[in-house]
């Protein structure tokens, strides 16, 4: 699903306008980044957590020249998926 369907969907669920429902995925779109870069968790509860990792700094290799390099520690989100979204998706057959 895009972003477009997205907004059709929330609008038809909602019962608002198109402008309206594109507003609120903007502004949750912007304050979960927010969040995160403040290294803050997001949670939504049955649905999931949206959180910042660190992953440390690792040897690797250049796949080119097969030289070995570090890689440096870096930041990343993560989102761990709540319970409720989990048994909604194992239920798929």
């Amino acid at each position: 699903m895009k972003k477009v369907e997205l907004i059709s969907k929330v609008a038809e669920e909602a019962k608002v306008p198109r402008a309206a429902a594109e507003r609120a995925i903007n502004a949750f779109a912007k304050i979960v980044t927010e969040a995160l870069t403040a290294k803050e968790k997001v949670s939504l509860p049955g649905f999931g957590t949206f959180m910042v990792a660190k992953r440390a700094q690792r040897k690797g290799r250049n796949p080119r020249t097969g030289k070995e390099i570090m890689i440096p520690e870096v930041y990343v989100p993560k989102f761990k998926v709540g319970k409720n979204l989990k048994e909604a998706v194992k239920a798929i057959k």
